[in-house]
């Protein structure tokens, strides 16, 4: 019953921050003269016919609270407006996306956690070795590595010489499952190492000096003090406490990362939520911009209560908090 409330706690907050957003972001695009608000929603090359036509279908010409309703009522329902330079809904776009950017963060995430989190567990456990020195200068050459440089990298020095030699199944570009999950992951592998090459790094780091500073405490000590053997000391009670802090980070990143891995998209030519939110602001596709922003926050919002979650297991103390 505890979980349960403070579960339906961090979702009523997670509703009111999505209202907060939507409500900010209306204002800041909307509350300004109606001309101007319905040629950036028609496009600058729109005719005045076409931007009439917004006005009416969008009623801007309606009192600025009768419009903030409707775009309310409609973003909650998923009706994320038209964009009249691609010529289709909002929430079209965005469904056609969201699988190539879940794809890569989904992937991304997999990798970076079973390297970061194995790499910092055994560097924890053995601190000053040759393996930690030696990992440690591994955290820094992926921290300092930018990932574009990274991509570019792994298309110069992997796609392009495998490709050379007949071995066409690490590709660039982006298939769907339909095609298959060999040819799916030969598209997808190289996107997924280059997005977890940085993060590995920092969840080594969070980690390793997470579980370090677990593994000084009392209660360490006393486990060991009871003769548990130090597998079970390390992974029942030391691993356990130490995630606390890397689940924080990870609800973070994933967040962040749904809204848009921009630079692996654009690297590889996968399209995807970061591509066109670029293309979108270049363009000054309005109606698009404000579905992206939407949708952003939504996924910050989603990974942030499931990382609550997930802290509260890991630490019931969260519960009552």
């Amino acid at each position: 019953m505890a979980f349960m409330r403070f579960l339906i706690r961090r979702i009523l907050t997670g509703i009111i921050v999505l209202w907060v957003v939507a409500t900010g972001t209306f204002f800041l695009f909307f509350a300004r003269p109606v001309d101007i608000v319905a040629r950036q929603l028609a496009g600058r090359a729109a005719t005045p016919q076409v931007v009439a036509e917004v006005i009416r279908n969008l009623g801007l010409d309606q009192p600025i609270m009768v419009q903030y309703w409707h775009f309310i009522s409609n973003a909650a329902r998923g009706n994320l407006g038209y964009s009249y330079y691609n010529g289709e809904a909002v929430s079209t776009i965005i469904a056609q996306d969201l699988p190539i950017t879940a794809s890569v963060v989904i992937g991304g995430v997999v990798l970076w956690l079973v390297v970061g989190l194995t790499v910092g567990i055994i560097s924890a456990t053995r601190p000053r070795s040759v393996f930690d020195r030696t990992s440690t200068v591994g955290v820094l050459a992926g921290l300092s590595l930018p990932t574009f440089v990274l991509g570019e990298l792994l298309i110069i020095g992997v796609f392009v010489p495998l490709n050379q030699h007949g071995f066409s199944w690490v590709q660039t570009g982006y298939t769907g499952l339909s095609a298959g999950l060999i040819p799916w992951m030969g598209h997808m592998i190289l996107p997924w190492v280059t997005l977890a090459t940085v993060q590995a790094a920092v969840y080594t780091r969070l980690s390793r000096g997470s579980l370090i500073d677990t593994l000084g405490e009392d209660y360490i000590r006393t486990a060991r003090a009871k003769g548990l053997s130090e597998r079970r000391v390390i992974f029942r009670h030391g691993v356990r406490a130490a995630l606390t802090p890397v689940v924080s980070q990870l609800g973070v990143d994933i967040g962040a990362l749904l809204g848009g891995v921009i630079v692996v998209e654009v690297v590889f030519g996968l399209g995807g939520l970061g591509q066109d939110s670029v293309a979108a602001i270049a363009t000054g596709n309005l109606p698009l911009i404000i579905g992206f922003v939407l949708v952003a926050s939504l996924f910050v919002v989603v990974a942030n209560i499931i990382v609550d979650a997930m802290y509260a297991v890991l630490d019931p103390r969260v519960r009552i908090t």
